[in-house]
């Protein structure tokens, strides 16, 4: 089994070091995008065109599957790439886990990007799956950023921004951006790990081994490999990513002959 994560950059890394948990047999291709990002700031046709490079980059690979790692690709590009790869190759996308947030009860933030705030998107994700439960959309400025570069005065400066705009009430926090899962912790300390945090990597994982007809086997043999794409070309998982759990756990996998 080959699963294949677009990104930007080391957003995927939660995700991947989700599947990595639950099929350690798996192997997983990671196409990211040093050259063009971040994708946050483009239009959405070039959020598109970056999107379908990354996938397309990685199918001499033959994956099995394609999964989409980001909340803003998912948003512009999630119908492209099926369009282009599907029913031949299965392309599953990245959602914030308001719905989940909604049901435990609110009152709920929600943390993205600036661009993703107020977005038609996320205002769709509040209507539809919050409906009556109080909401705060809290944007937080310069933290995927600071996280891609793993500068930890810069993670934690916006994150004490981010938590200084979250009511203290708040029951449950959604981490709607892909990056952002790998400081939960830190976000959890800012907030006095008052409320619950909500992320996507899990609830992603899952699905993708739904839609190739199988499930969780933690202790299959680890026999996964892992390989890296930049901008199309093969590479190294960045040194900013070893920085992280998630990182560090895949940089254990052996490197695809």
């Amino acid at each position: 089994m080959r699963i294949v994560l677009v990104d930007s950059g080391i957003g995927l890394l939660s995700t991947a070091a989700a599947l990595r948990q639950a099929r350690p047999d798996a192997d997983l291709v990671l196409s990211m995008d040093p050259d063009h990002m971040p994708w946050g700031p483009r239009t959405a046709e070039e959020i598109v065109d970056r999107a379908l490079a990354g996938a397309r980059a990685a199918l001499a690979e033959r994956p099995d599957a394609v999964v989409v790692a980001c909340n803003t690709a998912s948003v512009h590009a999630l119908s492209a790439l099926r369009a282009e790869l599907e029913p031949g190759v299965p392309v599953i996308g990245t959602v914030p886990a308001v719905k989940p947030a909604a049901d435990r009860g609110g009152p709920v933030a929600i943390w993205a990007t600036p661009a993703t705030t107020g977005s038609p998107y996320q205002r769709d994700l509040i209507d539809r799956f919050a409906r009556g439960v109080p909401v705060t959309p809290v944007p937080c400025d310069g933290l995927a950023d600071a996280i891609e570069a793993a500068d930890e005065a810069a993670v934690d400066a916006a994150v004490a921004r981010a938590a200084r705009l979250t009511p203290a009430e708040v029951r449950g926090v959604v981490l709607g951006c892909t990056h952002y899962d790998l400081v939960g912790g830190r976000i959890a300390a800012a907030l006095g790990h008052r409320p619950v945090m909500f992320t996507a990597a899990a609830a992603v994982a899952a699905q993708t081994l739904r839609r190739l007809g199988t499930t969780a086997r933690p202790d299959a043999p680890h026999t996964g490999t892992l390989r890296v794409l930049a901008s199309g070309r093969p590479g190294e998982l960045p040194a900013a990513a070893l920085r992280y759990p998630a990182g560090a756990l895949l940089a254990a996998a052996p490197a695809a002959g």
